[in-house]
């Protein structure tokens, strides 16, 4: 699997069967009061102000994983100015659009960062082959965890914190997000910069400095993810309507809060 952090930095480690890994941040009772003392002084910080914090803090074990979306899209040109060293990843599932993976280049193009693409053990045909066709159609849950959450239990062995696009206004599930918290199912410090952001607030940063988007946006597709759990949404829809639409599944896993 790709490395997320750099040579010199996965040398410096420790190997284990061949695989670099960091000595993993415990949640200790120190550890909790800091994060929760900065996760409320940072309420009022700007997204720039929280991605600089977040980078001194656990740099060089701090990375971002995106799904090339616009609040995405918005963090990494940020980071490109503030951190541009700071490993950025991609769980690419084997589903996801075209449009999704060409941003990839984009990003390379524009800002000279090569998003990771962390994939799976097994290719979608692989994949299909052993459970007898697509799993997403008969338990989207346990494909979203075998091709993405495993990805990033993995990645999470060799960081310290990570940090997401989510916005509290999305859902009502993301609201409870803080800026700064323990993540425990991957055992990270994860930092949500845009937390406090809207919708509004994100689509203007990305055309006030001309900042590359999914095409798939002006088509109606709110947010992007697999393309067969994802349907461009209705006037008068919630913007992740799209998602999974037709069941009881809201989230992939990654950003569960109460797991």
């Amino acid at each position: 699997m790709t490395d997320v952090r750099t040579t010199k930095q996965a040398d410096s480690d420790k190997k284990e069967n061949g695989t670099p890994t960091v000595t993993r941040l415990e949640p200790t009772t120190e550890l909790l009061a800091e994060i929760e003392s900065r996760s409320q002084e940072l309420e009022t910080a700007t997204p720039q102000e929280i991605l600089s914090w977040a980078s001194e803090r656990f740099g060089p074990y701090f990375a971002m994983a995106t799904a090339f979306g616009p609040e995405g899209m918005t963090m990494i040109h940020m980071l490109s100015e503030i951190a541009p060293e700071t490993p950025i990843f991609n769980l690419e599932t084997g589903y996801q659009f075209q449009e999704t993976l060409d941003l990839r280049d984009e990003v390379n193009k524009r800002y000279g960062i090569e998003v990771q693409l962390i994939t799976p053990d097994l290719t979608v045909e692989q994949y299909e082959a052993k459970h007898g066709g697509p799993l997403y159609e008969k338990d989207p849950n346990q494909c979203c965890f075998d091709r993405k959450i495993k990805l990033l239990q993995d990645v999470s062995r060799r960081l310290h914190a990570w940090t997401s696009a989510i916005r509290r206004d999305q859902s009502s599930h993301r609201a409870q997000a803080p800026i700064v918290g323990w993540d425990k199912k991957f055992g990270l410090v994860k930092v949500s910069p845009l937390a406090n952001s809207t919708k509004q607030d994100v689509w203007e940063m990305i055309t006030k400095y001309d900042i590359p988007y999914n095409p798939l946006h002006d088509k109606g597709y709110s947010s992007v993810g697999c393309w067969p759990c994802t349907r461009a949404v209705l006037f008068g829809e919630d913007e992740r309507a799209g998602r999974w639409s037709g069941t009881a599944k809201t989230e992939c896993g990654l950003h569960s809060i109460d797991d």
